[in-house]
């Protein structure tokens, strides 16, 4: 893959992150996970534990994947703070071995968590619970977070989470809930999210080589003030024939940039019912953003530098109402190889105040579209703007 040119990764950090603070500011409230807790328990922690109490450890714990699980948590309200030490399994690698297994609302907190195959877990039958996850390591397992219960809620601040197969998912089929990440690092995963029958709630974080950010397979994901960089895919959204669907893939404010693709060869194009793209920038990706959609929102957003722009078609499957809709607006195609915006017939998004340069296909290859005027195009190389009006300038 090309390198990034040096100012362009200037510009998009410049661009993305100024006004940060008011991007975390949105829909947040003051942190408590470093809230003071009297412990009570710590000094006498064992593998294979109960915690009923707040605690905090005062040594790394070697505990062996044939057990149960390492620690469990099993008091209300519970505080577990690892107190800057590891949690680590010994014994041969295990996917089914526990970490931290938690059957409470409670918290865990500033350590690491190394080599089990689920680093934390969420047991079934545990009832609707609210975890909070604060400057935790989960490394080097199967799964970071393991959800097994019906709506459990995750507030997930301040991790790294690396070398997983998965970095946070549930049980196919056997789990619902919601994962709230902020200010978070995910890294060197094979998969670093999926959402089955979850919705992911991303803020402030960042994705770098992992061999795939997410998979919406069922439910929604939005990713906002965020860096996804350097990994083999951006995302996965198949058109599965059952009953998963993908409700909306949302970014905002977001760097999407040296990705080996947007998508898996094996799923070239997202499918979900909705796209929304707001003040996002895609530059210098391997290959184009493919999207069968049943509506999108794309509002000033910028393609730059990638394999090819942004191509939009219809999404086919028996629940789609019909050709595709929505808004594509106050968006820049900038020396893209191939079209700058491609709309598939017979795709019908209003297409208005874009501006398309320098791309090696058309700038705005949109027979089907309704031009809702002030597009711009020039000096594309197999000519400006097909099915609406652009101007040159």
């Amino acid at each position: 893959m090309k390198q990034t040119r040096g100012f362009v990764v200037a510009m998009a950090v410049t661009t993305l992150l100024t006004g940060a603070p008011e991007a975390q500011a949105r829909d947040t409230e003051p942190s408590d996970a470093e809230a003071p807790v009297v412990y009570t328990g710590g000094s006498h922690v064992r593998c294979g534990d109960t915690i009923t109490e707040h605690t905090r450890l005062t040594r790394d714990l070697y505990c062996p994947s044939s057990a149960p699980f390492a620690l469990r948590v099993a008091g209300e309200g519970v505080v577990l703070d690892l107190g800057g030490h590891t949690v680590r399994r010994t014994g041969p690698a295990d996917i089914y071995s526990q970490g931290i297994t938690l059957q409470a609302n409670s918290m865990v907190r500033n350590g690491t968590i190394q080599g089990f195959g689920r680093a934390i877990m969420v047991l079934g039958g545990s009832g609707p619970l609210n975890v909070r996850l604060h400057k935790l390591a989960l490394l080097d397992g199967y799964a970071g977070v393991f959800n097994e219960a019906t709506a459990t809620a995750f507030l997930i601040t301040e991790c790294r989470v690396s070398g997983q197969s998965v970095g946070m998912r549930g049980e196919i089929d056997a789990s619902t809930g919601s994962f709230d990440v902020r200010s978070s690092v995910f890294t060197h995963n094979e998969l670093a999210m999926l959402a089955d029958f979850h919705s992911i709630d991303v803020l402030d974080s960042t994705f770098t080589s992992n061999g795939n950010a997410f998979n919406c397979w069922d439910g929604l994901i939005r990713i906002r003030s965020s860096t996804i960089a350097w990994n083999d895919a951006v995302g996965e959204i198949r058109n599965d024939p059952g009953f998963r669907t993908c409700n909306e893939i949302r970014f905002e404010n977001t760097l999407i940039a040296n990705n080996a693709a947007f998508a898996l060869a094996s799923e070239p194009v997202w499918n979900p019912i909705k796209l929304s793209m707001l003040d996002t920038l895609a530059v210098h990706n391997g290959t184009g953003l493919q999207v069968a959609a049943e509506t999108v929102y794309i509002d000033g957003s910028t393609f730059h530098d990638n394999a090819s722009g942004l191509t939009l078609s219809t999404r086919e499957g028996p629940t789609t109402p019909g050709p595709l809709t929505g808004i594509v607006r106050g968006n820049q195609f900038l020396s893209n190889d191939g079209d700058g915006l491609r709309v598939e017939p017979p795709s019908t998004p209003t297409v208005i105040n874009n501006l398309a340069l320098n791309n090696t296909g058309f700038g705005i290859y949109a027979p089907t579209a309704y031009d809702g005027g002030g597009n711009v195009a020039r000096n594309n190389t197999a000519g400006n703007c097909v099915g609406i009006v652009c101007a040159m300038y």
